[in-house]
């Protein structure tokens, strides 16, 4: 039978896409792996893999589509035997539907009307850096990632997917997986556990605060002294989620000084010493990435920052991810250094502008701008002394650094000249108190004036 292509959620947080390009057409055959069309999410555009095999019988949603809903249905393939001429695109009400279905009325009888059985969801295609919620791919939140084939053989035998481990591409579960399981006895599906009492609804969230409505905005021009830029999703989803950020983190700011005087020697003396690599530099060390280090390092020395505040608990992170701020057409995305503390100035260096690059031009994987401890924001490049950043959950902290500049400080009671930066530290003050982010900016102080730490 004919396997619809849905809309794949590319991020965990994704709800809409843009169906930016379709790299086949109605007609061509479609092998697994191959890359058949091109998706804009808020932050990238990322290539979708085919997970089935068989002829694109039917593009439902044209390339050039925006705000296509996760889980519509985008496109059919037919199978091996199968005229995909006569394959028809499903109806739209067919397609999985995002929101909870009403509750049915009771009928006249005081009979209870009987659930109608949830339609199966299932994603036909996975993005070629798409995000896993644990060890084992899986599609549609937890539901393994299985060929129709191996699932209806996995039906028929009583046998758990999620207790399978697949050997076809993206660790996809295939026939032979669960023919193996049959011979090695893999455990039986449990039966469905008994409808328990619904939870009590929480309260709803307090709506967030909206300014003047788009009609008394325009009526403060002039007719024609403007012109109207429609919003693009990487805009509103900044909008949505600094909106929040403001609203809901109580933000505590501290401003510190640093001389970067040894940092600027010993930066000119590693990248005097860099070798060459393809008659070119095997690395040129910025300021900024010695910024991303010290801080990582700093999170390392005050544990009891590196933390992001929860509801029920504050969750302590093991490692110290830094992200930084890049700024890209139309906006801003956060690049992550993973475990900066642990890496080498020309590793986080060198990472660092592979990633901005791919930032600029919209290709970077969803697992490489989400998540992280913490992050910098630099605007010394454009001169700026000192700035306040704000916070970006789930990180409790944030630095922002302003520019380096000759300024005259006092030493041993006498004016001299140095070069100095000023820091400021946003925190979420629910999680990082003024004492301790105090404690974690000395510490960075210390790494920024001490650079030699940072190689040891």
């Amino acid at each position: 039978m004919p396997t619809n292509i849905l809309m794949p959620a590319l991020s965990p947080t994704m709800e809409k896409g843009n169906l930016a390009k379709w790299l086949k057409k109605e007609g061509d055959t479609i092998k697994s792996g191959d890359i058949i069309a091109e998706i804009e999410t808020d932050k990238a555009t990322m290539e979708v893999e085919a997970v089935d095999e068989g002829i694109l019988a039917k593009i439902v949603v044209p390339e050039g589509t925006a705000d296509v809903a996760v889980n519509e249905v985008i496109g059919v393939i037919a199978g091996e035997g199968e005229d995909a001429k006569s394959v028809s695109a499903p109806a739209k009400a067919d397609a999985p539907k995002a929101e909870t279905p009403k509750a049915e009325a009771p009928k006249a009888d005081g009979a209870a009307p009987k659930a109608e059985p949830k339609p199966e969801s299932t994603p036909q295609m996975t993005a070629e850096a798409g995000f896993n919620t644990g060890g084992r791919p899986s599609v549609g939140g937890d539901r393994p990632f299985a060929s129709p084939l191996a699932r209806r053989l996995a039906k028929d035998a009583g046998i758990d997917l999620g207790k399978v481990q697949g050997s076809g591409p993206h660790g996809r579960i295939v026939e032979k997986d669960i023919e193996a399981a049959k011979q090695g006895g893999a455990a039986k599906a449990a039966p469905a556990p008994a409808a328990s009492a619904p939870a009590a609804p929480k309260p709803a969230a307090a709506p967030l605060a909206t300014g003047p409505s788009d009609e008394q905005t325009k009526k403060l021009f002039a007719p024609g002294s403007y012109e109207e830029i429609p919003h693009d999703g990487m805009r509103k989803t900044i909008a949505r989620r600094l909106t929040e950020a403001k609203q809901t983190i109580p933000h505590f700011y501290a401003t510190l000084d640093c001389e970067l005087d040894a940092l600027l020697k010993l930066r000119a003396e590693l990248n005097a010493a860099a070798p060459e690599k393809d008659g070119k530099p095997a690395y040129k060390l910025s300021v900024n990435d010695m910024v991303i280090k010290a801080l990582a390092l700093a999170l390392k020395a005050v544990p009891d920052a590196n933390v992001s505040w929860t509801e029920g608990a504050m969750l302590k992170h093991k490692h110290a991810d830094v992200g930084v701020a890049v700024s890209i057409p139309g906006g801003l995305i956060t690049p992550i250094i993973r475990d900066a503390c642990h890496k080498t100035l020309s590793q986080i260096s060198n990472e660092m502008k592979d990633m901005a690059a791919r930032a600029k031009a919209r290709k970077l994987k969803p697992e490489e701008y989400q998540g992280g401890t913490t992050a910098v924001s630099n605007l010394g490049m454009f001169g700026i002394k000192d700035f306040a950043a704000v916070v970006n959950p789930p990180h409790a902290t944030i630095l922002a650094v302003g520019a380096g500049e000759q300024r005259v400080i006092v030493k041993g009671g006498q004016p001299a000249v140095a070069t100095v930066m000023s820091v400021t530290l946003s925190t979420d003050h629910r999680a990082v108190d003024g004492a301790l982010g105090a404690e974690l900016l000395q510490a960075f102080k210390g790494y920024i004036e001490k650079p030699m730490a940072m190689l040891v």
